[in-house]
């Protein structure tokens, strides 16, 4: 949702990502044996929005999470570590940088993964723009462009 809001980006799409299985399922993802992350995938306007601009907001998302191996607010495992996975060799040089300047602000070792991208397989549609649809609660949450309500990670 957060990404949704950025202005320049056009469109995102939660799926998985770094695994070894061909179209994973959110159920085989979970049992951890596919080898992938939950992830994003960004969509955006080089000319509004800067690569730079969307790890700030990633890590600004992340917080104190950055320290937390396969954690990601309160869900655990394998799937929920995070990373960074990049499509150029700029971007990963960025994204290099990027995790060495957030290293300044923490006590403990980040271990967010910044990686070359592997084959992303999109997430069934009931994940997609969940939030948006009303997450859990069902409780709809706006995506409009520069919206500031908090959002509930949950719904």
């Amino acid at each position: 949702l957060a990404y949704q809001r950025m202005p320049g980006v056009i469109a995102t799409c939660v799926g998985y990502t770094q695994g070894k299985v061909e179209k994973p399922t959110y159920n085989e993802v979970c049992s951890e044996t596919t080898g992938h992350t939950e992830a994003i995938q960004v969509t955006y306007d080089e000319n509004e929005v800067t690569y730079k601009e969307l790890l700030d907001l990633f890590w600004e998302r992340l917080g104190g999470d950055a320290t937390r191996l396969n954690q990601a607010g309160n869900d655990f495992g394998t799937q929920y570590r995070h990373g960074i996975y990049c499509h150029t060799s700029e971007q990963l040089q960025l994204a290099q940088q990027s995790l060495q300047e957030q290293q300044t602000k923490f006590r403990g070792q980040i271990v967010t993964e910044v990686e070359s991208a592997t084959v992303f397989w999109p997430a069934e549609e009931y994940h997609q723009q969940y939030l948006q649809k009303g997450g859990r609660f069902g409780v709809p949450q706006s995506a409009e462009k520069g919206a500031t309500e908090t959002i509930r990670c949950y719904g």
